[in-house]
């Protein structure tokens, strides 16, 4: 067995062609490049089995050789895919199950009989040894498609595949080719887009989750793990989000981000790091650009729509609706300029080469200190946060409910986290009464963006429109506030479940 290491790219034809033949790759090149041709054959029972364990069996004919290759385990961090990997060569286009018993591939029970061909890949290899700053590095350009039935899609990504050397010098390789030519950081393998071709399904939308903390855990690694769960649900998203094959792909890059802001927060608090600050800014920079286009989603779909709704004959309302409709589709089309920018992705990539770095050796940070009294620390500081923010509800104006309205949402993050190592009941309790509050404050939050963004469609023409969309909106607003101070009273009577 063994453990195939590397970081998939994403690139277009013609930029491919362009950095074959860039000064760059000669002066990093170990010999000449070889050119394959590889056609691949991948198998599956009819239910799937393989792909439902996380596993992908292939036949790949490359010249006169046939290779049998089957692949599982591992996972992909920030981009850089690492997964176990049992290969022998095989007579010929068959599989040959002995040979994979021969070398320890762990093939389930049962699916021997039902294995049949799925899908298959045809494609041009375009390989270099690459030597940089001390690590061996295979840089594969791959061009080709990959066919299910009639299906089709198009292949064109670089593969840096590390020989020796360390996982950052990949990053670090990728951010040298980014400056020549745009890339993006691919997060499914060829395989994985020949299981959708199959299915004919597009990319399951990728919901928040934290990894499951155990208090035997150094701090590092819980922080480390937490950083890697945030980037792979942005990651998983931004396809689709750029496609629009849904809106929930952009909310839950939006939410990954928040998420990601929180967790590189805790990572600053624990140790000072240059590299760490500079990334939180960029990324809270990133958050700020989303936000925008949300508020204008907010605006157009839960704000005019409903009202727009009651009042079906209501001219000016329908004129409003389809101004707002516009600017919504600016902000949109500006969001994809963010989201498909190589600004993105060398930010997607400084995240992955820090996170390989040096701010993770435990020997340097931990000094004795313990994940659970970590969480608590953190837990408290952001409780007393809400708890300063909160102040007296009864006359708080809009920027001090603005700031209770993010110190909940930070504090409840940090209970998603942390709560594993709490009681269970107690944290349950805890974050549905916070959940409750947040909501609440959501959508006086929701409100106070729509009078902002009223103000800048105002005109003489809309004027009353919008005093009638005001007077729908304030009297929300009275009722949010009201049930704001009970969810506030429900709350604040919660004990701290980390004490």
């Amino acid at each position: 067995m063994a453990l195939e290491i590397e970081l998939k790219l994403r690139i277009a034809s013609g930029h491919m062609n362009q950095l074959k033949r860039h000064p760059l790759l000669k002066t990093l090149a170990s010999g000449n490049a070889a050119t394959r041709k590889l056609h691949n054959v991948y198998y599956d029972t009819p239910k799937l089995e393989l792909h439902r364990q996380e596993m992908a069996l292939r036949l790949r004919r490359a010249g006169k050789q046939w290779l049998q290759t089957l692949k599982g385990g591992g996972g992909v961090e920030a981009g850089l895919h690492s997964r176990n990997e049992w290969e022998s060569p095989v007579a010929g286009e068959a599989l040959d199950f002995a040979a994979l018993k021969a070398c320890g591939a762990p093939l389930p029970k049962g699916v021997r009989k039902k294995l049949q061909p799925i899908f298959a890949t045809d494609f041009s290899r375009n390989i270099r040894l690459l030597t940089f700053e001390g690590a061996q590095i295979e840089l594969c350009m791959d061009s080709g498609e990959i066919r299910a039935g009639k299906k089709f899609r198009a292949i064109s990504e670089l593969e840096l595949e590390l020989k020796s050397g360390e996982p950052q010098q990949l990053f670090k390789l990728a951010l040298a080719l980014l400056d020549i030519v745009p890339l993006e950081v691919e997060h499914a393998s060829k395989a994985e887009y020949g299981y959708r071709l199959h299915g004919g399904d597009k990319p399951a939308v990728s919901k928040a989750k934290f990894p499951r903390l155990e208090p035997s855990q150094s701090i590092a690694a819980a922080l480390r793990n937490m950083v890697a769960a945030c980037l792979l649900h942005v990651q998983a998203n931004i396809p689709g989000a750029l496609q629009k094959l849904d809106e929930e792909y952009l909310h839950q890059v939006r939410v990954g981000l928040r998420r990601l802001r929180v967790v590189l927060s805790m990572a600053e608090a624990y140790r000072h790091d240059d590299e760490l600050q500079a990334l939180h800014e960029d990324v809270a920079k990133l958050c700020v650009q989303l936000g925008r286009s949300r508020e204008w989603d907010v605006f157009v779909t839960q704000t005019l729509s409903p009202i727009s709704k009651r009042l079906p004959r209501h001219a000016g309302m329908r004129e409003l609706l389809r101004a707002s409709g516009k600017i919504r589709k600016q902000h949109h089309a500006g969001l994809d300029g963010s989201l498909a920018s190589p600004d993105l992705q060398r930010l997607l990539l400084r995240l992955g080469h820090w996170m390989q770095g040096g701010y993770w050796q435990e020997n340097i940070i931990e000094n004795g200190a313990d994940l659970t009294i970590f969480a608590a620390q953190v837990l408290g500081k952001r409780s007393m946060k809400v708890s300063q923010r909160a102040g007296s509800l009864a006359e708080a104006d809009t920027a001090q409910l603005h700031a209770l309205r993010i110190a909940c949402k930070k504090l409840r993050y940090s209970a998603e986290i942390f709560g594993a190592l709490f009681p269970a009941a107690q944290t349950k309790r805890y974050v549905a009464a916070l959940s409750a509050l947040q909501d609440t404050m959501g959508m006086l939050n929701d409100i106070t963006v729509a009078r902002r963004l009223l103000a800048e469609m105002e005109n003489e023409k809309r004027r009353e429109t919008l005093a009638l969309i005001r007077g729908w909106m304030e009297h929300d607003y009275a009722a949010h506030l009201a049930a704001l101070r009970r969810a506030w009273k429900k709350f604040a009577g919660r004990e701290a479940f980390w004490v």
